[in-house]
């Protein structure tokens, strides 16, 4: 038997979402009844008679002899109906004849017109019609299943119901009651429609109500969310990933909205991406879709990896559930291909790969993942792209502080995996660069303290990365010294700064804008800076040809240990000791105090 989607494209009839609406049958109807004898009245035409043999006599009449009597031809139109310069000026119809086809044309101007007001009565009215229209096409479809011509009037009835449904995005204060109504239930089932038009519409208009720019708030949100995910969304959503056809442009289409629609649940809230990411098989097509080669890459692949990189930024349920279904490996052998090639400036491509890129640095940052990550040769692909890479270079870097950081003991192994893998030699060759932007400084000084704090004493990996700093007398350590003054300056102007507005404050005031200073400062610098004093700390205390080399260098801008004291006092007031990771580090921070004396 004939597929149903060959009959609907032998009709004549393609993508709807690109068609103008299709005729109502009862204008096509009377648009033939304005004439009896199948022309129609609103063209001008000539009738020929039937000719006379005998009649030889040719042209037209002469004028009679009596000269008082020359009006010839029909009689003109009364003057005060020549609006338009007579009839053949004109419309070429008379006003009562141009108000018999304005009827014929609509019969009832008010059927379309907007309504007034949109409001829960006017809403009742729109789901009983769009419940009627899915109803009939439904029941049209089932009866006249090989015959596409008898009911295709009701699809396009019911695709223009579907698209009219957008205006909702502008009253989202009626998602509520569209929820309790069912809409919400049958706009979702749609997508499940044999006419991928149809469910491609119901796509569209998901994505439109879903839109972050719609003005909706929590509560009318969630509960339009809440209807969409109880309806299956998702798994009608991965139906379709599974039944479109990216090669047509329309299939595309689709699935860029539903990639779009997916992201718009997560940037809602934690929970919602939470429950996003629990289902197994779009997870599974996700991962599938952005391993799929394409030269160019196209939108939908690149858009994939961003849907995939929100996930993990949201939460860390989320970033074990990807790590679970292999995410770290397969998206490791992605970014190996940029090892040496850069993706195309400012191309799709390029976006695609920093995705990729984040998602690894999200999955990077969760304590169980990490073994995942050294597993699977993160750390030697990473240096690879420290020493040879381009456009790859920041991104990899940032991967590696990354994966070195994080709470507790859990960076342990990546941070021996670099000095095992010979990673000493790429970093502390970045580092001694000249022309370093403060991010590149900033994750290389982060990694210097995160393996400082995490490798064990006495360790060959311990010894070998503090003689780096000792080698070529000092150089390194000295570069550390600089590095400070220069931080420390930018917090200090912000610091002036903040003294003098707090001069004329009471004790309230200094409270409420305290988060304002902090961030004022963390954007000078701080953060780096008590880094760096960490950092400077450890060396005093293990080496005393460092501590001789920081004191000096130190003195030459009459500053003593005492100012790097100060710093990790400061870092020591703000840990919050609720968790035994903040223990840890207070009771370290601590001890280095005690070399600082």
């Amino acid at each position: 038997m004939t597929s149903i989607d060959e009959l609907f494209k032998a009709s004549g009839v393609g993508n709807k979402r690109k068609l103008e609406p299709l005729k109502d049958p009862n204008e096509i109807y009377k648009s033939a009844r304005l004439s009896t004898n199948g022309q129609s009245s609103r063209h001008a035409r000539v009738e020929d008679e039937a000719a006379d043999e005998n009649d030889v006599e040719a042209g037209p009449a002469p004028p009679p002899d009596d000269e008082n009597d020359g009006d010839y031809g029909p009689d003109l139109p009364p003057d005060d109906d020549d609006e338009e310069g007579g009839r053949f000026f004109g419309g070429g119809i008379t006003a009562q004849e141009k108000d018999a086809l304005d009827y014929v044309d609509d019969p009832d101007p008010t059927a379309n017109a907007q309504p007034d007001k949109f409001d829960g009565a006017w809403l009742r009215r729109t789901a009983l019609n769009f419940e009627k229209r899915i109803s009939k096409n439904a029941e049209l479809r089932a009866k006249f299943e090989d015959q596409p011509q008898k009911f295709i009037a009701s699809e396009a009835d019911l695709d223009a119901d579907i698209k009219a449904l957008s205006i909702l995005s502008e009253h989202p204060e009626l998602y509520p009651e569209f929820a309790k109504l069912g809409c919400v239930a049958s706009l979702v089932g749609l997508l499940a429609h044999e006419n991928t038009d149809i469910a491609i519409d119901a796509i569209e208009i998901i994505n439109e109500l879903t839109d972050e720019d719609v003005a909706a708030d929590d509560d009318q949100w969630n509960a339009l969310v809440d209807a969409l995910l109880e309806a299956d969304l998702l798994g009608l959503l991965v139906s379709n990933f599974e039944r479109l056809d990216e090669e047509q442009e329309e299939d595309r289409s689709g699935v860029y909205y539903s990639l779009s629609i997916v992201e718009n649940l997560c940037s809602g809230r934690t929970a919602t991406a939470e429950q996003v990411a629990e289902n197994d098989n779009l997870l599974k097509w996700l991962l599938r879709r952005i391993q799929i080669k394409e030269n160019p890459v196209g939108q939908n692949k690149q858009y994939a990896a961003e849907v995939l990189a929100i996930l993990v930024q949201t939460s860390s349920k989320n970033r074990r559930k990807l790590a679970s279904l292999d995410a770290v490996d397969i998206m490791l052998q992605l970014v190996a291909s940029y090892r040496k090639r850069d993706p195309e400036k400012g191309g799709e491509e390029e976006e695609y790969m920093e995705n990729l890129f984040e998602a690894l640095t999200c999955l990077a940052d969760e304590p169980e993942i990490k073994a995942k990550f050294v597993a699977a040769e993160g750390v030697e692909l990473c240096l690879i792209m420290l020493k040879e890479g381009k456009l790859s270079k920041p991104a990899a870097l940032r991967l590696l502080d990354h994966a070195v950081g994080g709470p507790g003991q859990s960076g342990t192994e990546v941070c021996q995996r670099i000095v095992e893998a010979g990673g000493l030699k790429n970093i502390f060759t970045l580092f001694m660069k000249k022309q370093n932007d403060s991010q590149t400084t900033e994750h290389l000084i982060g990694m210097f303290g995160a393996m400082l704090r995490l490798l064990p004493a006495d360790s060959a990996e311990r010894i070998r990365t503090l003689a780096k700093f000792v080698e070529k007398d000092y150089e390194k350590t000295e570069k550390l010294v600089k590095l400070r003054r220069e931080y420390a300056a930018r917090v200090g102007t912000v610091d002036n700064a903040i003294r003098k507005e707090q001069s004329g404050m009471d004790a309230k005031e200094k409270e409420e804008m305290a988060g304002e200073w902090l961030s004022r400062r963390l954007d000078a610098g701080l953060f780096c800076l008590q880094t760096l004093d960490v950092v400077l700390a450890w060396l005093v205390a293990e080496d005393g040809g460092a501590r001789k080399t920081i004191k000096k260098l130190l003195a030459d801008r009459d500053e003593t240990l005492s100012v790097i004291k100060d710093s990790i006092r400061e870092q020591i007031e703000g840990i919050d000791t609720d968790d035994t990771d903040g223990k840890d580090t207070r009771d370290m921070l601590s001890t280095l105090v005690e070399f600082l004396q």
